[in-house]
């Protein structure tokens, strides 16, 4: 749970970070109306507060040769928390996948996984997450093709929320 209570201005740092955030401080603070020391205390703050978790290029995987992505929904045969944790800790490990989710339902992951090529993929499906231990399932979807992949939260929704109930 968040511990530092945002205003507006850290929330439209955070939505112009978001967008971009190689700016530098002197256009941030400009574009949040603010001067550029306390925008950069400000950013600090919300760093060490946990609200940005880091900085990282968008790179497009197929470009760089990742032409295979994979959606594999993960049954495991026990829920106890420590077989979660060691299959989330499993997941850290291999390359391949580039998200984990525990979700609620029929499935208990879902991970998102890029790969070269089909036959790489399959080797991974085959020789690591199948045979993972407590693995009781293994549901793959092939991407196509994405219709929409926009990283981060709708400021604007937020936005709209706030303003209702002040």
């Amino acid at each position: 749970m968040p511990q530092t209570k945002l205003d507006p201005i850290d929330r439209k740092i955070l939505a112009e970070l978001q967008d971009d955030g190689r700016m530098t401080n002197v256009e941030l603070a400009k574009r949040v109306g603010i001067s550029a020391p306390p925008c950069l205390r400000r950013v600090r703050t919300l760093e060490e507060a946990g609200y940005i978790r880091g900085y990282h290029a968008d790179v497009d995987p197929r470009m760089l040769g990742f032409e295979v992505q994979v959606f594999a929904m993960v049954g495991l045969h026990s829920q106890a928390e420590a077989d979660l944790l060691a299959f989330e800790d499993r997941c850290r490990a291999w390359p391949l996948v580039r998200e984990c989710h525990m979700l609620n339902g029929e499935i208990d992951f879902i991970l998102k996984c890029v790969a070269p090529d089909l036959s790489t993929f399959q080797s991974f499906l085959t020789g690591q997450l199948t045979a993972a231990p407590n693995v009781a399932s293994v549901r793959t979807s092939l991407v196509i093709r994405p219709s929409k992949d926009t990283p981060g939260v709708p400021f604007d929704v937020m936005e709209e929320r706030l303003n209702q109930t002040a």
